[in-house]
């Protein structure tokens, strides 16, 4: 073989070389490029599903602050309306009070209803002694019913005994310490009572409070539910 046959086959082989190492670079490169591309999806999609999630969670949040602003603000309304309510049975029994004083007040009375509140007076005391049930009482009233109270006494032990089937109470009215006067307009938040009797057992442990004012307090608790359906209606949970 001559050198030109040589250098022929020599150059054949320099091309099927450089073909093939074309071929395999662009093989290589194609390759690189659908690894790219896939990678590069992967990462898009990755990236989209972060989105999609931190959407949702401040989608969430969002959804949990409108429920929370919603359930403050039903709240406040509701705490509102209550508070309306209260201060509209609060005055009915403001205006309530104020009629007390009407059954008590006795320097304006009638003497009819002069009669009537002195009546009132001794059953209120023989509901206490019956409560009570002690053979010796201590009493408390009002100064200004100090005379009504003495005038009703004995009629009133003996009623609790012809009652109770017992001998007739020791009841000592206290002359050192009265109940409060009515409410005064000038003064009010001073101490105040608007008619009837505070009977005690003589070593103080037992008392009954049966003033008019305790009473009006028992009758608003027991009622309140159905003071509140009838004013109204159906009451707020």
């Amino acid at each position: 073989m001559n050198d030109i046959d040589v250098s022929s086959q020599i150059q054949q082989m320099v091309k099927f070389i450089r073909l093939e190492a074309e071929d395999k670079a662009n093989e290589i490169f194609i390759s690189t490029e659908e690894e790219f591309d896939i990678e590069k999806l992967q990462l898009v999609e990755t990236e989209k599903k972060k989105i999609r999630q931190e959407f949702e969670r401040k989608k969430r949040q969002v959804e949990i602050r409108k429920k929370i602003e919603y359930s403050m603000q039903l709240n406040s309304s509701r705490i509102k309306v209550l508070q309306a309510q209260d201060d509209v049975i609060s005055s009915m029994k403001e205006a309530a009070s104020k009629e007390l004083l009407n059954v008590s007040h006795h320097h304006h009375f009638s003497l009819h209803h002069h009669h009537e509140y002195r009546s009132l007076l001794k059953d209120l005391i023989v509901q206490s002694l019956l409560r009570l049930k002690e053979p010796s009482v201590l009493l408390r009233c009002r100064k200004h019913d100090l005379h009504l109270v003495e005038h009703v006494l004995d009629s009133a032990a003996q009623e609790y005994a012809d009652k109770a089937n017992v001998d007739p109470p020791e009841i000592i009215i206290d002359n050192q310490v009265y109940l409060p006067p009515g409410p005064n307009h000038h003064n009010v938040h001073d101490p105040y009572c608007s008619g009837g009797v505070v009977l005690a057992s003589r070593d103080g442990k037992i008392v009954c409070e049966n003033t008019l004012d305790a009473r009006l307090d028992v009758v608003f608790r027991k009622k309140l539910p159905e003071i509140r359906k009838h004013l109204f209606g159906q009451v707020i949970a």
